[in-house]
């Protein structure tokens, strides 16, 4: 228990005196409103760059979920103001910038003044907005943003929705027609599914699920959301299920990462951090939907998946973030942590608690930027830090470690508990 203690309490640290504080310090934009769009490695303010869609939700998510979490701790009262008005500045930049009042759903990219720059909808982008806005109501009691999640969510639904093979494509136009280009970025292979795409529509329909279960549970939901609940309900099995039966590679035990419409596999290479991230996401998902049936098939495939994830640590205590790239990626690091405290937490896998905390001695170690603050990209091969990657920006944000930092604060609050 001392080595947990001591986990819980570096996290906690690293949240609040790290993490947070970069961005509460360095990244709001008080001019133009909302937070600059790039730091990069070298630590240079790049105030003009655009800004994601990926970003902002990420944003929201982590200063929300921050302001929750913490605000059941009385040492960290003083930081819950400063939260909350960065979680609502986040909110109200998305609603005014972002959110395509014409055709719904999520603008890509706009530009450091808040105009639209990429009008393309990614249906990961709009998962992120699922996700920071039902966790800014789940903190709050915010109905209207409640209402934003709920809305995107049957965005989601009439135009990403395979209704012949299941499952969700990856974009659209500004207004819907298809698009030629799907890809998230350029590293990505141009497919009309991804096993990415799916995780966070999983994560975020979860929280959505989680929050409107909830209140329903209170009776203190409109009924007009019951069909919301339920539909909810049924696409969480239907995702689990995906997961299970197409997305997981029988051979090989990794979660293949690119599809053809009807779920032919397009890809061979393994990702390690996707593997390790997934199989956590999975596990709360079927324990959220709280199905004895599913949660018993479910939890088999959590350790496979999770062991095959493993294949990518090495000697140093780190995870290497695909079978071709040997960098450590700072969110692989954080997502590998939560995945093997995940299996000792529910699976009494005393072998995964000591790959995550080697894990999070090597985090300490090589990745944390104790100047600065904040998490560097990654570490390359030779033990060098990349610098040529942002500090901050269109993909780099506080959501991965910010999210290992309080899903252990609340998993060793309930393991302390127990």
């Amino acid at each position: 228990m001392v080595r947990i203690d001591t986990l819980r309490s570096e996290a906690i640290d690293c949240l609040t005196e790290n993490i947070l504080p970069f961005w509460l310090n360095n990244m709001r934009d008080h001019n133009r409103g909302g937070w600059y769009g790039q730091m990069t490695g070298h630590g240079e303010l790049v105030k003009n760059a655009p800004r994601s869609a990926v970003l902002y939700a990420r944003l929201l998510w982590t200063f929300a979920a921050a302001y929750r979490v913490l605000g059941s701790m009385e040492s960290k009262e003083h930081i819950l103001p400063s939260l909350l008005q960065a979680a609502t500045i986040t909110r109200d930049y998305i609603l005014q910038h972002f959110i395509d009042k014409e055709q719904g759903g999520v603008y890509w990219s706009v530009t450091a003044d808040g105009k639209p720059l990429d009008s393309k909808k990614q249906f990961y982008a709009i998962a992120f907005m699922i996700y920071g806005f039902s966790e800014y109501a789940r903190a709050t009691g915010d109905r209207s943003s409640l209402q934003t999640a709920v809305e995107l969510f049957k965005v989601i639904e009439l135009y990403g929705w395979d209704a012949t093979h299941n499952g969700y494509i990856e974009a659209c136009m500004r207004d819907w027609q298809p698009i030629s280009d799907m890809r998230l970025s350029t590293k990505d292979e141009n497919y009309p599914k991804s096993q990415n795409t799916h995780l966070h529509i999983l994560e975020s329909y979860t929280n959505l699920y989680r929050v409107l279960d909830e209140l329903r549970c209170k009776k203190d939901l409109d009924a007009d959301y019951d069909s919301i609940v339920d539909s909810l309900y049924s696409r969480l099995k239907t995702l689990i299920t995906l997961f299970t039966d197409r997305i997981l590679n029988p051979k090989t035990h990794h979660l293949d990462l690119f599809f053809d419409m009807d779920w032919r596999r397009k890809s061979t290479t393994a990702s390690y951090g996707h593997d390790i991230e997934c199989s956590w996401l999975l596990h709360e998902a079927s324990l959220v939907l709280d199905d004895e049936h599913l949660l018993s098939h479910t939890e088999s495939i959590v350790r496979e998946v999770a062991q095959a994830g493993a294949e990518g640590l090495r000697m140093d205590g780190s995870m290497v973030y695909e079978s071709d790239d040997e960098d450590r990626h700072w969110w692989v690091q954080a997502e590998a942590v939560v995945g093997f405290f995940n299996l000792y937490q529910h699976f009494d896998d005393e072998a995964a608690l000591k790959k995550a905390l080697n894990l999070w001695k090597y985090i300490k170690v090589h990745l944390i930027d104790y100047e600065h603050g904040e998490w560097y990209w990654s570490v390359r091969a030779d033990g060098s830090v990349n610098l040529e990657e942002d500090h901050a920006g269109f993909w780099k944000c506080p959501y991965h470690n910010a999210r290992m930092c309080l899903e252990i604060i609340q998993r060793t609050a309930t393991l302390s508990q127990e």
